[in-house]
């Protein structure tokens, strides 16, 4: 026998003994209870897919996203979360993309030097400065690391992979096709309460979502989006009346999640829209919301004594369900939120500089609760969630500095989707531009209410919504791509 063939032989039999070592461990660990090693297939799988198409990798962590369940929900009184599988892709795709750095492959330039990228990192250094001064350091720099990735992964190398226009619809449609299914367990489980069981509604979408404010919030950032692809003349026959069927699937949905913040959320980006249709400029209704600021606040005092009269509850009705939005004398949900805020101002006042660090809001606000405000469902030991307001959860956290960093990367990235939807070079890039910006304006009027960004069901609409915008504003506004341009764009996808 040919030595070559000796070789090919002790391979062949290396690979049936590891195969066989590996079942009998994984036989015997599920036996015990501990099926570990059934993850070692999709890992191997996943880092193969990482380091052959990166792109296609990102794709599938968006995929993912909706889907991904917290650590907590395998094992209980653990002293951090994360969510699975969607962070450990996220660590890899962050180290693969150091190592192709160090190799010398490099991210755009102009994506690096974009204004909005310039702010992401002007707050994620603030972050880090504050996580040294926090007074729990452990816990600020976990949520460092976490936005890091976060960042990285849906909006720095999203805006790359955006450079080929065909990446955002896939990157979007990956989000909407898992969404769905949440959709549809969700609803299913709501029907076995009856659809009108708003108290049941609060809690039907877990695993998935840790309550329904997250879920009418993802909904509410999808809504738009599935109405520019209803109106997209690019897209005919059977798949445009799949897409408005999904757009219906995703309105009954965010009924059904009987959230007031989202449906508020997709009330304002109806009016931004009429603006962007009309073309107004924006100093216009700037102008207005500051004189009508000014004319609320002279008639504060009248407008509290007849917001004190109104005692509607949190209702199955829709009417009355909106109605009680404005209720602050007697909804708990309502007044425990005001108690955060509250806190947060308070918290603020004590350290306004440096704040008390990034992700330590929940832990630190109980002593800021007054007995006044204090609710039914308040804590003494505050363990039940944060700040309710992606603005000023980071005023209490990272002090005045953190919070505008973080307001200047709403304001640019708004300015860039204006000018992107005005220069856009045809009716669907227009369309797609407006959908996307749409659908970042109801988080930003959700942020009022509620955060969810140390999450990555939110954080990858934010961010990868963000980089769309960015992307468009710098490839595809004012002027149509050389073919030198789109060659390039199309060799990139491929690698």
């Amino acid at each position: 026998m040919k030595l070559s063939n000796i070789i090919r032989l002790s391979d062949t039999y290396k690979t049936y003994i590891v195969t066989f070592v590996f079942i009998v461990i994984n036989v015997f660990l599920i036996y015990k209870g501990k099926p570990y090693f059934n993850y070692v297939p999709l890992i191997l799988t996943a880092i193969f897919v990482a380091f052959l198409r990166l792109d296609t990798y990102l794709l599938v962590i968006v995929f993912l996203t909706p889907l991904s369940i917290p650590l907590r929900e395998f094992y209980s009184g653990l002293e951090f979360d994360m969510w699975l599988p969607t962070e450990p892709l996220l660590v890899g795709l962050l180290l693969i993309l150091i190592l192709k750095m160090i190799k010398g492959e490099k991210l755009d330039k102009k994506i690096l030097r974009h204004p909005v990228s310039f702010l992401i990192y002007l707050n994620l250094f603030w972050i880090f400065i504050t996580a040294l001064t926090s007074t729990m350091v452990v816990v600020s720099v976990k949520f460092l690391l976490s936005r890091i990735w976060f960042v990285v992964a849906f909006y720095f190398f999203a805006a790359q992979v955006f450079r080929n226009q065909d990446n955002i619809k896939k990157y979007l449609w990956c989000y909407i096709f898992s969404l769905l299914l949440v959709i549809a367990y969700t609803i299913s489980r709501h029907s076995t309460f009856g659809l009108s069981d708003q108290q049941a509604a609060h809690s039907v979408m877990n695993p998935f979502y840790t309550d329904h404010t997250s879920y009418g919030a993802i909904l509410a950032m999808m809504i738009p989006v599935a109405a520019g692809f209803v109106i997209n003349n690019s897209i005919r026959g059977i798949i445009r009346v799949f897409i408005f069927f999904v757009f219906v699937f995703l309105c009954i949905a965010i009924m059904l999640s009987y959230t007031r913040a989202a449906w508020v959320s997709l009330i304002i980006a109806l009016g931004v829209m009429i603006i962007l249709i009309l073309r107004i400029k924006f100093l216009v209704p700037f102008i207005v919301a500051v004189i009508g600021s000014i004319y609320l606040v002279s008639k504060s005092d009248d407008i509290v004594q007849m917001i004190e009269k109104n005692r509607q509850q949190s209702s199955s009705d829709l009417a009355e369900h909106v109605q009680s939005i404005s209720n602050i004398t007697s909804d708990a949900s309502n007044l425990e939120r005001i108690n955060r805020w509250n806190c947060a101002v308070r918290m603020f006042k004590e350290k306004p500089f440096f704040g008390w660090g990034p992700g330590t809001y929940m832990f630190q606000y109980a002593p800021f609760q007054t007995t006044r405000e204090k609710t039914e469902i308040s804590t003494n030991a505050a363990d039940r969630g944060n700040a309710h307001s992606e603005y000023l959860g980071p005023l209490s956290e990272s002090g005045l500095f953190g919070m505008l960093t973080f307001l200047a990367i709403v304001i640019f990235t708004s300015i860039a989707g204006v000018r992107v939807y005005q220069k856009a070079p045809d009716r669907n890039s227009r369309v797609l531009a407006a959908s996307v910006f749409l659908g970042l304006i109801t988080y930003y009027v959700h942020g009022i209410m509620n955060n969810f960004l140390d999450s990555d069901k939110a954080s990858a609409l934010f961010w990868g919504y963000t980089a769309i915008l960015v992307s468009m504003d710098l490839f595809f506004t004012g002027k149509n791509q050389s073919a030198k341009e789109k060659k390039s764009e199309n060799l990139h996808s491929q690698n």
